[in-house]
């Protein structure tokens, strides 16, 4: 055996040692550390998998729903909507379900459904923005442009991908109170955006054709 050969057995041994008083000082210890970390894990990707069940079924719900809703089973659709607990398609729910109040002539009760999903603080931003504007269109046959403005104004940015909804909200409101200068800027406005749709500057174009011989002649 050679001197390296020898002061590497004898090292091997002495750590193989240390290692043995370690593990009887320590083994407990480690032992229940292990066997924590293991179960954490274990019930971390239980949680996992029971949300993935429950987003499964929930989206199954929700689609079953839509589905009554576009069969004109209105009531059977809202029932099955509230049935929803999964968060994110329950704010989806509760949308369709101010929608169907909607389409059901329950102005007030859409409305009030639109504003209390959009307030709730877990709501997600873009459902509480979607809900807001749908509410607004809710309101432009009663609503002053003001009133509006007022609710609506924050969306009307270059940046906001929601400012021609809130412009055509706008100029809907003045139109009806003979507002003709507010209803040509904020129809303009739509009409000149390259990133309208084309439905709503057809319809931009419609109005402005109509309020033409109301404007102010230059």
């Amino acid at each position: 055996m050679t001197d390296d050969s020898l002061f590497r057995e004898v090292d091997e041994e002495v750590r193989q040692d240390e290692l043995k008083k370690l593990w009887q000082r320590h083994g407990t210890k480690l032992t229940t550390l292990i066997v924590a970390v293991v179960a954490a894990v274990a019930a971390w990707k239980g949680f996992q998998y029971y949300q993935l069940k429950q987003a499964e079924a929930s989206s199954v719900a929700y689609f079953d729903a839509a589905k009554k809703a576009a069969d004109g089973k209105q009531d059977d659709a809202l029932a099955a909507f509230a049935a929803i607990n999964h968060p994110g398609f329950k704010q989806l729910a509760r949308l369709r379900e101010a929608g169907l109040a909607a389409a059901k002539g329950e102005t007030d009760k859409a409305v009030k459904l639109y504003e209390t999903l959009a307030s709730e603080a877990g709501t997600d931003p873009a459902i509480a923005d979607a809900a807001q504007i749908r509410a607004g269109y809710m309101l432009v046959d009663t609503a002053t442009p003001d009133q509006l403005l007022t609710r609506l104004g924050k969306y009307d940015t270059e940046t906001s991908i929601w400012r021609n909804s809130a412009r055509e909200i706008f100029g809907l409101a003045a139109w009806r109170t003979n507002d003709y200068v507010m209803a040509s800027r904020y129809m303009t406005a739509i009409f000149a955006d390259p990133q309208a749709t084309q439905p709503m500057r057809q319809r931009a174009q419609a109005i402005l054709q109509l309020i033409a011989p109301n404007l102010p002649k230059p």
